[in-house]
């Protein structure tokens, strides 16, 4: 450890057995953290309402304001002072004088420390710079404060102290509360937006018998009362396709997902996705409906179908391209022709150069799929559907009726990174029960990610499923592209980290 980091936790020691001899002088005149405070007004509602008016039209019109929030600044000047308070919605400032509050309570005020939470009860006034600010007539101490706050013009920089101490970064960075604001508006609006078209929100199990509806590794858990294995959900959409047979035509879940899998700008062992299912639909309006979310998410919170993304502008205003695989990679990548793109060697050659690696299938369409996922995912920075998905890929879409080779699946990218995912559902028991064996052929080969044999799922679509359109958007991606975050853990809360 350096001698600046032993000087700063000395420094920080000092100062915490500092505020808890206050807190022990304060326990002695009763309760330090009282319960019957209670603010009537926020700081952004009190701004919109009375910015506009003078310094003198506030001094007549004598407007009470009642507000609680953490002090960040304090600034005492002989017999009075000013505080700035953060509440829930913003900042306002008060100022405090000895000659309203009463000499104790104003000396009282000046041992009070930065980060306290304090009740702030007066008039509204504007200082002589014109500041809207509340002429204090109580100040009471609502929650004691015992660890110093990160020095404010530095903040809190360090990323991983940001991760882990979240509630330490919400009260100092508002960029980063403002992203978590906006991931609420963002969820309502696309949970408004299906509800209005006659969509069932619904809600199904996060522990799975069985796990399927992804090819992913699951997380393991045990059931102590059955003893049994269970598994965490990978994805809900075996559950939702069950509710589609038994007759609700339009369902979705907001759910949480877990993974076994790595960790990465991009990847949280726990996430939140949007699935929606839709009876009598296909791909293409899946895709519809996902231009439809996206576009309305970027309005709700950016306010605006042209942004920025990490210095570099996202259109969403034109209608989503939509290429195959196979044009996908011939518009990015104009030096390779349709001749080269269905020639096997020749992919296993250009694939071998970009991973070191040498292929081990022999499908042309997966082949295909993975010479575009090495040269040409990563450039796709406006929204564009890549349609036609190899069917050994997708065993839950239905197969093309022109190309036995590929499904009715789309993806979804945008700068450079998958955001959604959906297709024309498989509703066919017997062709479903033979992708199965083969995902569970490749599981005893070795793929952990390869789907279970879920023999209730395919009771389930003996009874009979109707055409169906299925889509799945990330809820944590879409926020990154519509709040400028780099990376996953900017829009999680509490995203999973090493133990310190």
């Amino acid at each position: 450890m350096s001698e600046n980091n032993q000087e700063i936790i000395v420094d920080e020691n000092r100062l915490i057995a500092e505020r808890r001899q206050k807190l022990a002088k304060l326990r002695e005149n009763g309760n330090p953290f009282p319960n019957d405070f209670k603010p009537k007004d926020y700081s952004d509602e009190l701004h919109a309402k009375y910015n506009q008016f003078s310094k003198e039209e506030l001094a007549e019109k004598s407007i009470g304001a009642v507000i609680a929030g953490r002090m960040m600044l304090k600034r005492v000047m002989g017999k009075a002072a000013f505080a700035t308070l953060n509440d829930a919605k913003g900042k306002i400032q008060a100022y405090i004088s000895k000659e309203k509050i009463g000499e104790d309570t104003y000396e009282s005020f000046k041992h009070y420390d930065l980060g306290d939470i304090l009740g702030i009860s007066g008039t509204l006034m504007k200082t002589k710079t014109g500041e809207l600010s509340i002429d204090a007539t109580e100040v009471r101490l609502i929650s004691k404060n015992l660890r110093p706050l990160p020095e404010k013009f530095h903040g809190l920089s360090d990323m991983e102290q940001r991760y882990r101490q979240r509630y330490l970064d919400l009260i100092i960075n508002d960029t980063s509360k403002e992203t978590f604001i906006k991931r609420s508006k963002i969820i309502q609006v696309i949970r408004d937006t299906l509800v209005n078209q006659d969509y069932l929100e619904v809600e199904t199990p996060m522990m799975h018998t069985i796990p399927g509806g992804a090819t992913a590794k699951p997380f393991v858990t045990h059931h102590n009362a059955l003893d049994m294995p269970l598994f965490l959900r990978v994805a809900p959409e075996l559950y939702l396709k069950r509710l589609i047979v038994g007759g609700l035509n339009r369902v979705f879940e907001i759910n949480r997902n877990f993974r076994n899998e790595g960790l990465s700008a991009r990847h949280n062992p726990e996430f939140t996705m949007i699935e929606l299912y839709e009876s009598y639909a296909d791909y293409n309006r899946m895709m519809e409906i996902t231009e439809e979310l996206v576009r309305s998410s970027a309005k709700a919170s950016v306010g605006s179908l042209v942004f920025e993304y990490q210095g570099k502008e996202v259109n969403l205003e034109n209608s989503f391209d939509r290429l195959t695989i196979v044009e996908a990679i011939l518009k990015y990548n104009t030096h390779l022709t349709i001749e080269q793109l269905n020639d096997k060697e020749f992919l296993k050659a250009e694939i071998k150069k970009l991973t070191r690696e040498v292929p081990k299938t022999d499908s042309l369409a997966v082949l295909q799929l993975q010479l575009f996922e090495e040269n040409t995912e990563g450039q796709l920075w406006n929204p564009t559907f890549i349609l036609d998905h190899p069917m050994e890929t997708s065993p839950l879409a239905r197969q093309s009726d022109t190309n036995p080779a590929i499904t009715e699946r789309f993806e979804l990218f945008v700068v450079g990174r998958e955001l959604a995912n959906g297709y024309s559902e498989l509703n066919d028991p017997e062709d479903q029960a033979a992708r199965f064996k083969q995902q569970v052929e490749q599981k005893d080969a070795g793929d952990e990610e390869a789907m279970h044999y879920d023999a209730d799922y395919i009771r389930a679509l003996e009874y009979g499923m109707p055409p169906t359109g299925g889509l799945g958007i990330g809820i944590d991606r879409l926020v990154m592209l519509l709040t400028d975050s780099a990376s996953i853990r900017d829009v999680i809360f509490f995203p999973h980290m090493r133990p310190e």
